[in-house]
């Protein structure tokens, strides 16, 4: 039998990226680390891992080894933790992509809270990136985020929306449904550094020969629609963030969407299908489609 220990060895290394700063996050010296690296590959017949001065790489063996470290390390922690809860109820962790409006979770969440028994919602807030990292390590059990590549097999999608460029209701464009980024050349514009498409909205400007001004740089969406509402600047941002009191246009030539589900990692079904979790996905759903009917320009 194979020891936990070892397998947190692994992944340490493989997180940590060499053995030095592995044996640190392990709490233990490098030639402890380094002879526990050797017990594994002993044990499972085959190297795990090609060594060299610079860095250090998976065999064929050790990537698919790591994967079933990820999942053995995931139910560990899942199971002390619900050994240590004082009841039988459990607890769903949670992660919410931050590029979600908050009126959309504060309705969600009102809808899980109602109907979320037998589980507890553990709610943490991050970018894409970091959730996914947390979810590989086993600190989350399903996210709300955006679902792509590789990553869709394991997720369940709620719903699919564009970008559009906000401006206050009052911009002289605001009536407009489609807009040229040369359109704004002269604007301000705010920068929502958290987003998941700041890259793709970056290199559109800048391919047209667009520069603008940045006004503000915020990891706040509430942030950011007040700076525009105040005329602070425009920005881009999801379609979802679409209101009354803002002008939402469609940038001409920027086709991304983004698809907004449930994200796994083979969770057990009766945690996927939870009455929480299905409260919450029949609510994004019914937010998404009064918000096509109110923007039917962006449908």
């Amino acid at each position: 039998m194979i020891d936990r220990y070892l397998l947190r060895y692994l992944l340490a290394v493989v997180d940590k990226g060499s053995f030095t700063k592995a044996a640190a996050h392990c709490g233990v010296s490098q030639p402890t680390l380094s002879a526990g690296i050797a017990k594994l590959e002993a044990e499972v017949g085959a190297a795990l891992l090609l060594r060299s001065n610079r860095r250090v790489e998976l065999t064929g063996l050790g990537v698919r080894w790591v994967e079933r470290a990820r999942r053995i390390e995931r139910e560990f922690t899942l199971g002390e933790q619900e050994a240590r809860l004082p009841d039988a109820q459990s607890t769903l962790r949670l992660g919410v992509v931050s590029s979600l409006p908050s009126t959309w979770m504060e309705e969600a969440l009102r809808a899980a809270r109602l109907g979320g028994r037998p589980y507890r919602i553990e709610i943490v807030e991050a970018s894409e990136k970091l959730l996914l990292e947390r979810l590989d390590r086993g600190r989350l059990d399903v996210l709300l985020s955006v679902v792509r590549g590789a990553r869709s097999r394991f997720s369940d999608v709620i719903f699919e929306e564009g970008y559009g460029l906000v401006l206050p209701s009052d911009h002289p464009l605001a009536q407009k449904q489609n807009i040229d980024a040369e359109e704004v050349a002269d604007s301000q514009m705010i920068v929502r550094r958290h987003c998941e498409a700041l890259s793709a909205t970056s290199g559109h400007f800048t391919a047209r020969g667009v520069r603008p001004f940045m006004s503000a740089r915020t990891t706040n969406d509430n942030q950011a629609l007040g700076y525009v509402r105040a005329g602070h600047g425009l920005t881009v941002m999801p379609d979802c963030f679409a209101d009354e009191d803002i002008a939402m246009a469609r940038l001409s030539g920027f086709d991304l969407r983004r698809e907004i589900g449930f994200v796994h990692d083979r969770i057990p079904e009766e945690r996927r299908h939870s009455e929480a979790l299905t409260a919450i996905r029949d609510t994004l759903l019914e937010r998404h489609a009064k918000l096509r009917q109110a923007f039917p320009h962006l449908a």
